[in-house]
């Protein structure tokens, strides 16, 4: 697969070489809050080598990791959906700390979204978003997702209860 690439935002496919600065930035509460709990706390470097090994052998490609001027800043995925959803995907990333407020995961969106829509044979893709996620909620409303609903009182996290706010963009922007 080739990179992917707008100005100084780069997907492309994890290496095994990203292991060190991924359990680095991944070992994050303000990071770990905003993920299902299936996301390690603490994040070790184990814990990135074996996701990478996973990683390694998709086809299509899923996960991608995101490079911002060079150096690994974050992942991001498209994960197809099976049977009646097979022509959807749901979209999950998160971006390192040093990394934000730089406009890098707004262009990685646009990017992982256009390949989705021309290689994986998508017509949606979606996600849901922890209410308290401003930051992420305006990347996906930047990129042209539209919110579908409030799923309330759907998700818990460290033990408390909150709602999933749920977006979509699709094909054409239809």
């Amino acid at each position: 697969m080739n990179e992917l690439t707008d100005g100084s935002v780069t997907l492309r496919p994890l290496k095994t070489t990203d292991a060190k600065r991924m359990a680095e930035l991944s070992n994050n509460r303000k990071i770990s809050i905003n993920l299902r709990d299936a996301f390690p706390v603490p994040y070790l470097y184990e814990h990135a080598e074996s996701f990478i090994e996973v990683c390694l052998h998709q086809n299509p490609q899923q996960v991608f990791a995101i490079e911002y001027n060079g150096e690994y800043a974050g992942n991001i995925a498209l994960i197809k959906e099976s049977d009646v959803y097979h022509h959807s995907a749901e979209i999950g990333y998160f971006l390192g700390e040093p990394y934000w407020n730089k406009g890098i995961m707004t262009k990685a969106v646009r990017l992982i979204c256009a390949y989705g829509f021309k290689n994986l044979d998508i017509v949606r893709i979606h996600t849901g978003v922890f209410d308290y996620n401003l930051a992420s909620q305006r990347v996906l409303e930047k990129c042209g997702f539209v919110k579908e609903g409030v799923f309330k009182n759907a998700v818990c996290k460290e033990g408390k209860i909150f709602n999933e706010i749920r977006y979509a963009t699709f094909i054409n922007g239809q």
